[in-house]
């Protein structure tokens, strides 16, 4: 079933009201990705920030491509005057 909408002007921008039970259907939050697909608009859930991380990490782990790059940049402080938490 196709909904007509509005678009209205918002500043210098425009803007279209979703109806409740489409935000619902598609379990839309707060934030969405908006794109165009051969000239039609979609509006797609946001995808949630670092998802898969902890799997390409595990990855990583295993295949020994998880050290540091970054140089050791500690400081006489670190080592002698800092109380470092227990891992």
């Amino acid at each position: 079933m196709a909904l007509r909408a509005n678009v209205i002007r918002i500043g210098n921008s425009r803007g279209i009201r979703i109806p409740k039970s489409l935000i619902d259907e598609c379990h839309l939050g707060d934030t969405v990705e908006l794109s165009v697909v051969e000239g039609s608009l979609v509006v797609r859930r946001a995808a949630a920030p670092r998802l898969g991380w902890d799997d390409a990490f595990k990855g990583m782990a295993q295949a020994g491509d998880d050290t540091l790059l970054d140089q050791d940049t500690r400081t006489e402080f670190d080592t002698t005057e800092c109380e470092w938490p227990e891992d």
